[in-house]
């Protein structure tokens, strides 16, 4: 009874750690509970929580990817200069999107088939691609007039903005893509032992593609939806993303060993992520400051995670 209870304990720790840290900051904070300022928190995590979700996959996998916060200024960059040209939201999120899906697959295939690592990979995509933006958009912001597409970044339903919602879908999709498909199980299974995952019958050189894939595409809608946001392509937009993407997924159980993941883990380390920054934002904490507990909140994860997995090891 008591190692069940203790396993339980284990396994709910991240949660019951933020419920208590919720509570007290709802108690200590000025404003922090009120309603505008929970919107606010979850408004500011939006597209951190969506491009979690592929990230979580991409770690699950064993691999990651640093690109995603130059692909998010690409999209909105791309996507705001189809509409300034062509005059339809339909082209310009097409456009977008496409740009994310080719992104991510041109990551998968250099990764995956012509066997580079993942680290030089990715940040040689994400300094590429962030010079892409500035480029195309000659150094400057492209500015977004139209109202159909600013409101696919500010409509609200049932007093919640759309991002919100999109994210909350990513959350549902991926979760079941994880814990319920095919594609899902073998994922973690080639981020266990890719070698095995091979023998087994999986396409594990196909399969990764895919994951980057997934992990373009989604990353440009949360890029548009930014743009939406700020009603401008932004060339210098989601810098440092990456990072904090990474920290939400690896405070969420995500192991960056591979195998392990679990989607309500990255919902929390999402919300832990947007919390922080919000209580540093309400209490005036300087910018330079934040910088620090970022990095320190990404120490902290990778430390637990190494810990986690030594445990396991013993065990």
């Amino acid at each position: 009874m008591k190692s069940a209870s203790r396993a339980l304990l284990k396994e709910h720790s991240m949660t019951l750690g933020y419920a208590l840290l919720f509570a007290v900051l709802a108690f200590t904070v000025e404003n922090f509970f009120s309603g505008a300022n929970i919107v606010g928190l979850l408004l500011s995590v939006a597209q951190i929580g969506m491009v979690a979700c592929t990230m979580m996959l991409c770690l699950a996998s064993r691999d990651f990817d640093l690109s995603v916060g130059s692909t998010i200024a690409f999209a909105g960059v791309l996507g705001a200069m189809v509409l300034e040209r062509t005059g339809s939201v339909g082209l310009a999120i097409g456009g977008g999107l496409l740009a994310g899906a080719l992104i991510g697959a041109g990551n998968g295939v250099l990764i995956a088939y012509l066997r580079v690592n993942a680290l030089i990979a990715t940040l040689a995509t994400m300094l590429m691609v962030r010079g892409l933006a500035f480029i195309v958009s000659k150094g400057q912001a492209v500015g977004i007039a139209d109202e159909g597409f600013i409101s696919f970044g500010d409509t609200t339903f049932l007093s919640l903005p759309l991002p919100i919602w999109m994210t909350a879908l990513c959350f549902l999709v991926f979760g079941v893509l994880l814990n319920h498909t095919v594609f899902g199980r073998n994922t973690l299974a080639i981020g266990g032992n890719p070698e095995a995952a091979r023998l087994a019958g999986v396409k594990v050189e196909k399969l990764r593609v895919w994951i980057f894939l997934l992990q373009g595409v989604v990353t440009a809608l949360a890029g548009l939806i930014l743009s939406a946001r700020i009603t401008s392509g932004q060339p210098n937009a989601a810098t440092g993303f990456e990072l904090d993407v990474i920290s939400a997924c690896v405070l969420g159980g995500v192991s960056l060993q591979g195998g392990k993941a679990r989607i309500f883990g990255v919902v929390i380390g999402v919300l832990i992520m947007g919390t922080v920054e919000n209580v540093m934002n309400l209490l005036n904490v300087d910018a330079f400051y934040q910088y620090l507990v970022r990095g320190l909140i990404l120490l902290a994860a990778v430390l637990l995670d190494q810990l986690k997995t030594r445990g396991e090891r013993r065990a």
